[in-house]
Parts: C-alpha cells; sequence; structure tokens
C-alpha cells in the first residue's frame, strides 16, 4: 500500500504539503497542487477515508434504509440494495445499510452526524411518518417508492400502478372476465406500503374499464397460503379464469396448488405476476410476468442524489414503465 511519505517523496515535496492538498486546510500553489495529483496517480495512492471527507466535507457514504418488516421479501430487496451499492461505488462512494425498523428516530441519528452524505429511503409508505423529517434534512434524499404526497421529495420507482393495469388489460385481452388477485401479505397492506396499494388501484382500475369481475386477495407468504388460496378461489369463483400474482414466494406454490386440485395453466387458467424475470421463468409453467427492475431503480436512486449533491436539479418523480414478457402460462380463454 503506497504510503503518503512515499507520494511526498515522489513530487518533491513534504508529506504535510501532501496532505494540505488533500485536505484544503492551507493554499499551495497550482503547481504543486497538480505535481502531488500526477504523483498520485502515478503511484496508485488511495487516500484514507478521513483524509477524503476533510478535502470534500463529505464522508462519500450513503445511507440505504431498507427497514426488514414483516411480509417483506428479503431476495428481492437485497437485489435494490446489490443495485445501490454498485452503482454508489462507480461514484466512489460506500453505502452504509441501515435494516432496523427505527422510523424517524433513526433518520435523525445518522442525518445528526457527519456519517453519511444522503440517504435512499425504501419501504415507502402512503402516509410514511419519515417523510416530514426527510423534507427538512439539510441532506438530499431519494425514495424508492412513492407516498401519497410525494410533493418536495424525489422518489423513483416501477410505475405499479401500470403493472397492476397491465396486467388486467393483458388477461382482458384474452377473453378472461373473471379474475383475481394474489397479493401481499396482509401486513403489507395493513401498513398502506405503496408499491402494493398502487398495484391493487391499476388492477381495479382496469378490470372496471374492461367490465371483468375481479377480487382482491392478500396471501400470507407461505405454500399452506397459497394452497387455501386456489381452494377458496375454487369454491367462491368457479368461473374464474385469470390470475394476477403480486407475491414472488406463492407463485409456484399456487400454480401448483391451482394444478393439483385439477386446473391446467393455461388451458383452464392464466397466469401472469409482477415478480423479477429470473423467477417468471424458472416456474413449472414459465409466467407471463412484468419484470421488477431493481437494478434500474437502485442505479436510478444513486444517479439522481449524484446530481442533487452536484447541485444539479433532479425530476421530483421518476416512474419507470412497465414492460410485460409473455410466457407460457396465458392463452386466450376458451369457452366450453
Amino acid at each position: 500500500m503506497v504510503k503518503i511519505t512515499e507520494v511526498a517523496r515522489h513530487a518533491g515535496v513534504s508529506p504535510s504539503t501532501v496532505s494540505y492538498a488533500l485536505s484544503g486546510k492551507r493554499p499551495i500553489s497550482e503547481e504543486t497542487r497538480q505535481r502531488i495529483e500526477d504523483s498520485i496517480r502515478e503511484l496508485g495512492y488511495r487516500p484514507h477515508a478521513g483524509a477524503r471527507a476533510l478535502a470534500s466535507s463529505r464522508s462519500n457514504v450513503l445511507a440505504l434504509v431498507v427497514p426488514l418488516r414483516a411480509g417483506i421479501h428479503v431476495p428481492v430487496v437485497m437485489r435494490f440494495a446489490v443495485s445501490v451499492v454498485t452503482a454508489a461505488r462507480r461514484h466512489d462512494h460506500d453505502v452504509l445499510l441501515l435494516t432496523q425498523e427505527e422510523g424517524e428516530d433513526g433518520l435523525r441519528r445518522v442525518a445528526d452526524t457527519a456519517l453519511v452524505d444522503a440517504l435512499i429511503v425504501m419501504d415507502v409508505q402512503l402516509r410514511d411518518g419519515r417523510l416530514p423529517l426527510l423534507r427538512t434534512l439539510d441532506r438530499p434524499s431519494v425514495l424508492i417508492g412513492f407516498p401519497a404526497e410525494p410533493a418536495g421529495l424525489t422518489c423513483i420507482d416501477l410505475d405499479f400502478e401500470a403493472a397492476g393495469e397491465l396486467c388486467v388489460e393483458h388477461l382482458a385481452g384474452l377473453g378472461h372476465r373473471v379474475i383475481a388477485l394474489a397479493g401481499s401479505p396482509p401486513e403489507v397492506y395493513v401498513r398502506e406500503t405503496g408499491f402494493a396499494q398502487r398495484v391493487v388501484r391499476g388492477y381495479t382500475a382496469a378490470a372496471d374499464r374492461n367490465g371483468v369481475a375481479s377480487s382482491v386477495h392478500p396471501c400470507e407468504a407461505e405454500p399452506a397460503a397459497a394452497r387455501q388460496l386456489a381452494e377458496r378461489l375454487l369454491r367462491e369463483r368457479p368461473a374464474l379464469t385469470g390470475v394476477v400474482v403480486h407475491n414472488e414466494p406463492v407463485l409456484d406454490p399456487l400454480i401448483d396448488a391451482f394444478q393439483s386440485l385439477g386446473l391446467r395453466v393455461p388451458g383452464d387458467l392464466s397466469v401472469t405476476a409482477i415478480c423479477p424475470d429470473e423467477l417468471a421463468g424458472r416456474v413449472r409453467v414459465p409466467v407471463t410476468s412484468i419484470a421488477i427492475p431493481a437494478d434500474e431503480v437502485g442505479a436510478g436512486s444513486v444517479e439522481l442524489l449524484m446530481k442533487k449533491l452536484g447541485g444539479t436539479p433532479v425530476p421530483e418523480a421518476t416512474l419507470l414503465p412497465p414492460r410485460l414478457t409473455v410466457r407460457a402460462s396465458t392463452a386466450r380463454r376458451t369457452t366450453a
């Protein structure tokens, strides 16, 4: 590892002069500064994090706030986190991951220190208690998700309302007239988590617009719950021919349950889902789905923060349009 003394010797200056160039504590000539920067590049010297912070008045650390609450599907959340970390490293930033359910107090504790330069906040609720504080912080923030009142905030996410609509439009276009939504776990709706609420809104609006009979069924993220839901739907809605799944862990078990109850997918029942592409493609019957663009959203949130840190204006709302991939799980409804 290259030391500051080696940089000083290579540039023909004292170690203290190199420190001044890094920290900006004292003025040095442009010629000397350039010589030091050339030596740093040539030797591959990487300043200590503390020195970088002194030089820029920043920590070069972003906080990713993602409380791991009940009903959250951790594998998908971690895809967002990995995307944020990868994008942050491209900008020479590290990421502090905050997973505790600390609400406003946790945000204030981090923001009141010099630990982080900015914040990315996930699992946004429609009436999120963290929002008033985020609007007043002296550090920029980006929300992955949309609250009911996003004014004054910077938000990015998949357009989940449009995603719910697109799933229904696809089924309606294939002639399905009785459908159901196998939704997120009940606690997700109780918290009024934004993405789940917006899927229901889009799904219901599109069903009404197309004259399709629809229903919404929260489902625990367990195979047994998937089986119970399949049995209930067949009992209560015998004319059912289409299902939208917005609950990654039950996608495969739900299809298995329907098939074990005598329904062929897609012969008797068409299934669509909002889930990662790799999940949709590897289940027993590859599922027509709308991808969750975790990589794009995570990287986009970092890019928005970098622009805000640099003083560049950014849009308040960035909604990524849904992309539906047709696979083997949907087919035109056949009449008996």
